[in-house]
């Protein structure tokens, strides 16, 4: 078994060798998540990256690679950078004691459609209905609407990361997010995994990461790359 340190280092490769291997696209060596479920790569060899990543395009506009610290090489002439997200990395080192005071909810798939709209209504871009398959949603409703959810996205043997944390705009700074992120951690505990999460270095909740137990472990940079 690779340790966990390990796995932490390259999140989407090792994610896409063990619990969601039925995601896979793999190019000569660089991985990818089929792209109606997540646009992200990843790859250890960065001189195989733009064969790849035009193999890739053929299936989507746009994808990620995602990296600790090495830059992936793409052909200048079919594919450009967007942009680079300067992110990081946290893991839980030991979770604080959070009341929980509202019905958390596990979201079936018949709350796809409310689960993406949300999304695209906080965070708008690249959530992908597909998305869902690959982990748990929880939710809180507020008569009969759905207004904040954390889901699952990564995961291996060893560690899963929480994501999709987003709180319609007329119901934010009333605690919501913070006890869906300790739900959510206590759900990934209880199946003897490692609760991780990312996001970029300048996010304004990460000091509530922190209160909640995270610590800022490495960068985790995400390349976005789109077709010309």
């Amino acid at each position: 078994m690779i340790a966990l340190e390990e796995q932490l280092k390259n999140p989407v490769w090792y994610s896409l060798n063990e619990t969601h291997k039925k995601f896979v696209e793999e190019y000569d060596g660089v991985q990818f998540y089929k792209p109606e479920v997540c646009t992200f790569g990843s790859f250890f060899d960065e001189t195989k990256t733009a064969k790849a990543s035009n193999q890739y395009l053929k299936t989507t506009d746009h994808f990620f690679f995602v990296s600790e610290n090495q830059t992936p090489i793409i052909d200048d002439d079919k594919v450009f950078l967007e942009k680079k997200i300067d992110g990081c990395q946290m893991v839980l080192n030991k979770l604080t004691d959070v009341e929980i005071s509202e019905d958390i909810v596990l979201l079936g798939h018949e709350f796809i459609d409310e689960i993406y709209d949300l999304i695209w209504l906080v965070m708008p871009g690249y959530y992908r209905k597909g998305t869902y398959e690959m982990g748990k949603y929880f939710g809180i409703f507020k008569y009969g609407k759905l207004v904040s959810i954390t889901g699952q996205r990564m995961q291996t043997n060893q560690f899963i990361e929480v994501s999709a944390v987003v709180t319609h705009p007329e119901y934010t700074r009333k605690g919501l997010a913070k006890q869906l992120i300790a739900h959510t951690t206590k759900e990934i505990l209880k199946e003897n995994k490692t609760p991780i999460l990312h996001t970029n270095k300048c996010n304004l909740a990460i000091p509530l990461y922190e209160k909640l137990g995270f610590e800022l472990t490495r960068d985790m940079n995400w390349w976005l790359y789109r077709i010309k």
